[in-house]
């Protein structure tokens, strides 16, 4: 009966030594490090033939980078080769820290000038949302970022949406103005009609409430929309 022979693992530290992502990120900081070799770092040890770089190379590769690999769920990373359960959740926990670390200012307000100010607040985790979100960004009087609300989730059409829900927490926080967002989960961020009409209606209602809502903004993959520069649902 032939013995089954132990697969050989190639590990961080049996790497060339230019090649161990920890020795760098040592030296020069983590800011030195590719997306690659920060994965790596996480994933430990490679596979035979296939450093644990090149394993996580591969991975960026097959699923378009960090935002598709970020979109993966656990039971499918779960099979790719050179990952099992335990790397699995090392990586799905590495990215739920990540988009709550970037919902957080510890000691201070975002102050938002543009709709980019928005997007680079949350693009990076609506982006890799695969359902509709609409999110509403609460400002105070300075246009500091108060609260983030997630308000509804599925499809942003105006049949469904009701102004009090979208309004709700700005009341209750005393907010003078507000931005709404949601995103697309084709990737493709041109507004639909729905959206316009969406944005309409709550444009007239803020009117009402004494609440000015400043933009609404439509996020895709690396790629958005401000319907206000659009000139759409903004009078």
């Amino acid at each position: 009966m032939r013995e089954t022979q132990p697969q050989y693992r190639l590990t961080i530290k049996e790497l060339p030594a230019g090649e161990r992502p920890q020795e760098k990120l040592k030296l020069r900081g983590e800011a030195s490090l590719s997306n690659g070799e920060l994965i790596a770092i996480l994933l430990r040890t490679g596979l035979p033939g296939e450093t644990v770089v090149d394993v996580a190379q591969r991975l960026l590769a097959t699923h378009g980078g960090l935002l598709g690999l970020s979109r993966v769920d656990y039971g499918d990373l779960c099979k790719e080769r050179g990952l099992g359960e335990v790397k699995a959740a090392k990586l799905k926990a590495c990215v739920e820290l990540a988009r709550r670390l970037s919902l957080e200012r510890p000691n201070e307000r975002v102050r938002i000038s543009s709709p980019e100010d928005i997007v680079v607040l949350i693009s990076s985790e609506m982006a890799a949302l695969d359902q509709e979100e609409l999110r509403v960004i609460l400002l105070n009087t300075k246009n500091e970022v108060l609260r983030v609300v997630t308000v509804y989730r599925g499809s942003v059409n105006a049949a469904q949406i009701r102004v009090a829900e979208v309004f709700k927490e700005a009341v209750r926080h005393n907010a003078p103005s507000l931005v709404i967002a949601h995103n697309h989960p084709s990737g493709d961020p041109t507004p639909s009609s729905d959206d316009v009409a969406v944005t309409r209606e709550l444009v007239q209602a803020g009117r009402l409430l004494d609440i000015e809502v400043l933009d609404h903004l439509v996020i895709g993959d690396g790629r958005h929309v401000s319907l206000r520069r659009k000139g759409l649902g903004f009078s």
